[in-house]
């Protein structure tokens, strides 16, 4: 008897919400009045649903008062605070397409990102940290020192007319965060409320820029239905309730913070609780204290960084039950140290892409902890799954595929974008993820690498994930990534950087040896080398294609006299 495809759907006595972020908030907060909303401790900020509520309406009519029209886009280019939750609500309210802009962008890339969806608006803080946004914006929009409000008119930004910015005081041409609130007087929202009842679940609400690791970011679009759904399943299983208190340190930018942080939380009423404006393991350790969070997110770099903490011992944790880690591989020792000295037994697994919105697959707190490391889990709700060959044919169970995703989560499309969009999302509307997973007989997934991190030796197929997940089991080695170099004679070869645990030494040799006992000699690591840190996204993603640059100019000679 042949083997079971690769194929599996979320079936769910759980019918799918037809809210709009607008009459989503309006529901939760009548249901949830006085229930807390949002903390932001470095703001000093403390919110009630009805709080937020009458903040995001006030915002949002706010935005229709300066004259932007349903469908306009509105940038957000900020680290977390009080208000990117806010605007995250208010945009939607007002018929409005907010555009997550990455922090860490600089000048060009945000010319590039404004430019490629024509926004008419941005939102930004006067400085972090090291990054002075204001400055940056004043090299591209030379004009802003001259502007008067919503007159800007910019050569090198042709559609922005409106700079809004976090701070108490307008700077030249810029209306403050209170200036805005204020426009949104009882005939603003009167407005308001008369174009939100136009407005329905499958307009575009979000732009989110996809990392760009080969090419331009593209502009992924998502909609209303697209965003609360997977909050809600996110949140579900989470078992999230009313009561809960999540503790949100990764970026709001990204969909891990703004969909499986805020959208998971206002889904069930739970409280947003934002410890700083950039993740900071201290901060976090003494946010979940203090606020006695019950939930905590992070990728597994986040959360070594907090067990290792000097400090780690002194606060109290055991309020915590549940959380996600999600963005990467998370080492069994790890998941095991999460559960055991953070009290998070139920801590959940998820993976996704900013194109479905993002999750796909999750664990649940039923899971065994194995599972919990070992796979993604099984599918969300409502989604159809199936892993292809690279002739477009479902795999076998056990076997490895392209997994492709489709259902209410699948973007509307890249914007402005057809060709790209088509070659993501075929007519069948699956989307091509470019990962590549094993599905087995019990329907849990697991991601083996991507399809253009596959290493082919020799005509062998390698798998990063595989060599990864084995080395993790060298009592010397605390993190690994293993990834692909050009070779004259095999195409390619096993390049494996490690990041050692304090205190041990290893050599190149010591590791080979530990492979070639376990592991198939084509996937034993030809070169190793040992690290410091790995090349990261501001979201803890590592960036394997600087890796693989850094590698390939280091062996250039090495190679050509092989």
């Amino acid at each position: 008897m042949s083997a079971a495809p690769s194929y599996v759907h979320g079936g769910s006595s759980q019918p799918l919400l037809g809210d709009t972020l607008g009459t989503l908030i309006d529901r939760i907060a009548a249901a949830h009045p006085e229930r807390p909303a949002l903390v932001v401790r470095a703001q000093h900020v403390r919110m009630s649903y009805r709080q937020f509520h009458a903040e995001v309406e006030r915002v949002a009519a706010g935005l229709l008062a300066l004259g932007l029209q349903r469908g306009d886009r509105v940038g957000i280019w900020s680290p977390n605070r009080a208000e990117w939750v806010v605007l995250q609500f208010a945009t939607p309210k007002a018929g409005l397409i907010l555009v997550n802009i990455n922090p860490a962008y600089r000048a060009h890339e945000l010319e590039y990102a404004l430019n490629t969806v024509a926004c008419r608006a941005l939102v930004l803080p006067r400085r972090f940290k090291t990054s002075r946004y204001l400055d940056m914006l004043g090299e591209l929009a030379p004009e802003l020192a001259a502007s008067t409000h919503g007159q800007l008119n910019v050569a090198r930004l042709p559609a922005l007319r409106e700079v809004i910015l976090l701070d108490e005081e307008a700077a030249a041409g810029t209306r403050s965060w209170q200036q805005l609130a204020a426009l949104g007087d009882a005939a603003a929202l009167a407005r308001m409320h008369e174009a939100e009842n136009k407005l329905g679940f499958d307009d575009p609400v979000n732009i989110q820029f996809t990392s760009g690791t080969t090419g331009a970011p593209k502009g992924a679009t998502l909609t209303h239905h697209n965003i609360i759904n997977n909050g809600w399943f996110i949140g579900e299983a989470m078992r999230l309730t009313e009561q809960d208190r999540l503790c949100i340190p990764v970026p709001f930018y990204h969909c891990f913070g703004m969909v499986l942080g805020n959208l998971a939380c206002v889904t069930h009423g739970a409280c947003m609780v934002i410890p700083g404006e950039g993740f900071d393991a201290l901060a976090t350790l003494e946010t979940v204290a203090a606020e006695r969070c019950t939930g905590l997110h992070g990728v597994p770099t986040m959360f070594i960084a907090e067990l290792e903490h000097p400090r780690f011992a002194e606060f109290d944790l055991s309020s915590l039950r549940t959380g996600i880690m999600a963005g990467s591989p998370c080492p069994i020792e790890v998941m095991r140290r999460v559960v055991g000295e953070m009290h998070m037994a139920e801590v959940t697994i998820a993976y996704g892409m900013t194109e479905t919105s993002p999750v796909s697959f999750q664990t649940v707190p039923d899971d065994p902890l194995e599972r919990r490391v070992d796979s993604v889990g099984r599918i969300h709700p409502h989604l159809e799954v199936k892993l292809v060959d690279a002739y477009g044919r479902v795999v076998p169970r056990g076997e490895t595929g392209e997994l492709c995703t489709r259902g209410y989560s699948v973007m509307l499309g890249y914007w402005d974008d057809p060709v790209r969009t088509h070659e993501a999302i075929d007519q069948a509307g699956w989307m091509h993820t470019g990962d590549l997973a094993v599905i087995d007989a019990d329907g849990y997934c697991r991601i083996v690498g991507r399809l253009k991190d596959m290493i082919i030796r020799g005509g062998e197929n390698v798998y990063p994930r595989e060599i990864e997940e084995f080395l993790y089991t060298h009592p010397k080695v605390q993190d690994v990534q293993v990834f692909g170099v050009p070779d004259a004679k095999f195409g390619e070869q096993v390049c494996a950087w490690i990041r050692l645990r304090e205190g041990c030494a290893a050599s190149e040799a010591e590791i080979q040896d530990y492979c070639r006992h376990h592991l198939a000699y084509y996937k034993v690591p030809h070169y190793v080398r040992f690290v410091d840190a790995f090349p990261m996204t501001v979201t803890g993603k590592v960036q394997k294609f600087l890796m693989r640059e850094a590698m390939t100019a280091e062996l250039g000679p090495q190679r050509a006299a092989s």
